[in-house]
């Protein structure tokens, strides 16, 4: 009713379907690729800390790995947020050092129930994760990770399998794996195994010195061994298997499968 008592209708609204002047083309801003791509270069400021150029990872030495420290021994859940959380840090996409200081923070250290502190090997001393690979790295010794089941679920975060890579990581040995994060960390050069026998997770301790061994022969659905060295000598072997095949087995061999698409465009 209206306000003199009686009913009324609404209008129902009305509008162009199409604007009478036409859309407006917009400003046409695509730029084609140059004839000689060499001659194109992509400057980034050095001192910029959102963006920094790529570098090539390094290929494979042709060697087992030996007596590689357990950067950490994840416990229970570790997604890639707990590998590379999101939140502010994500404002560090374009920059791969910078956003590697988020490493592994989140993830629970099984030596003492802590995030974001590990052994280093080197000092005997505890400290942030990513600082502990750094000192791993500047010594040049490489390092793997220890973790629990269905690690790396989550989103599939790149960064996540950057990271370690980028911060010396070998290996990523778990009782199972988030499918999309295996596949990425094969991308960038890391080798994820897992236990044949998942009991193996409990005999490894974060204070551990690891081998791999069998790499040289390293074929699809052959087992690899890791051999274990305890701080007081004592060593035992077990078997850990993988789901490479032979395409990813040569991302591995040239250091990341960026490195191989390189290759091929030589």
């Amino acid at each position: 009713m209206g306000a003199n008592g009686k009913p009324f209708k609404f209008q129902p609204p009305f509008g162009d379907e199409l604007p009478a002047n036409s859309f407006d083309p917009g400003q046409n801003t695509f730029v084609p690729p140059a004839a000689d791509s060499s001659r194109v270069q992509v400057i980034v400021n050095p001192k910029s800390d959102r963006l920094q150029l790529i570098s090539f990872f390094a290929k494979w030495n042709g060697e087992d790995l030996n007596d590689v420290p357990v950067l950490i021994k994840a416990k229970g859940k570790c997604t890639t947020d707990h590998i590379s959380m999101a939140g502010p840090w994500l404002k560090y996409r374009g920059h791969l050092d910078n956003i590697s200081n988020n490493m592994l923070i989140g993830a629970t250290n099984a030596e003492n129930g802590q995030t974001n502190s590990v052994l280093n090997q080197l000092t005997g001393k505890y400290g942030p994760v990513p600082d502990v690979a750094r000192a791993y790295k500047a010594a040049k010794v490489p390092w793997v990770v220890i973790g629990d089941q269905n690690y790396g679920e989550g989103s599939s975060r790149e960064h996540a399998a950057l990271e370690p890579r980028h911060l010396g990581g070998h290996a990523i040995i778990v009782r199972s794996f988030a499918r999309i994060h295996e596949t990425n960390l094969k991308k960038q050069g890391v080798l994820p195994l897992t236990f044949v026998d998942p009991k193996d997770y409990d005999r490894v301790s974060g204070n551990d010195k690891i081998s791999i061994l069998g790499l040289k022969t390293f074929a699809p659905g052959k087992n690899l061994t890791v051999r274990v060295k305890k701080p007081n000598g004592q060593t035992f072997e077990f078997p850990v298997a993988h789901s490479f095949n032979q395409n990813q087995i040569e991302w591995f061999k040239a250091g990341s499968a960026l490195n191989v698409m390189a290759a091929k465009q030589k």
